[in-house]
């Protein structure tokens, strides 16, 4: 089957139905719940994983670990300051979960990136942004040619953190705050497909214990790398 990828910033049919089809199934999914926002798509599943499923992807991500990056330049060197790794998509700790993430979602794993693994220590945080691509960045003929668009994000929480490290979405009026085992999914698109800037989102800085996590993002169209 072919996919058109449609210009980033503007309405599109593909995301819509998308976006769609996937807020569809997670409403009738009883394990999830839907935040009490109106402003964006955002579901949360408790329990997603268990306890020796998250220690096993932390232990990859302190194997893996290397000062995260950025799509774009920025001169704020606190604006990502965690550490991050991809985790291998086909190894035993990772592909059952990998697979059970698009299956959740109801999304082809072909749409899916490499899931990224993110350590955050006292300190570290990544400032607000939005995981979608824009149209006017010089990353975005790479992004084009690699699957397009993102549209879903999923982000599960593999430790408790005693102080700070929340999700937040202050444009939508919502904060996470990480609980082992839990999954949060996000559409970061409108109801027409069009980004949906009211999306952003920021990893608060931690202040007291260690934040792992990973974080899982779908494509429009199937990603090539």
């Amino acid at each position: 089957m072919a996919f058109t990828v449609q210009n980033p910033d503007q309405p599109s049919p593909i995301r819509a139905a998308v976006g769609s089809s996937v807020s569809r199934k997670l409403a009738a999914d009883p394990a999830v719940r839907k935040a009490r926002v109106d402003t964006a798509d955002v579901f949360y599943y408790p329990d997603f994983l268990s306890d020796a499923e998250c220690d096993a992807l932390c232990r990859l991500i302190d194997a893996g670990k290397r000062p995260s990056t950025l799509l774009t330049e920025n001169a704020d060197p606190t604006f990502r300051t965690s550490e991050s790794c991809d985790l291998a998509r086909f190894s035993p700790a990772v592909q059952p979960i990998d697979e059970r993430i698009a299956a959740l979602l109801g999304i082809a794993p072909e749409h899916g990136e490499t899931m990224q693994g993110q350590r955050y220590a006292p300190g570290q945080q990544f400032r607000a942004h939005h995981d979608y691509f824009h149209e006017n960045q010089p990353y975005w003929p790479r992004m084009k040619a690699e699957g397009g668009q993102r549209t879903w994000t999923a982000m599960i929480y593999l430790s408790d953190v005693a102080e700070g490290g929340a999700t937040w979405f202050p444009q939508a009026g919502i904060r996470i705050p990480p609980r082992k085992r839990l999954l949060l999914t996000w559409n970061n698109m409108r109801l027409d497909g069009s980004p949906n800037p009211l999306t952003l989102h920021e990893g608060t800085a931690v202040t007291k214990g260690v934040k792992y996590i990973v974080t899982k993002w779908f494509r429009e169209a199937h990603w090539f790398r």
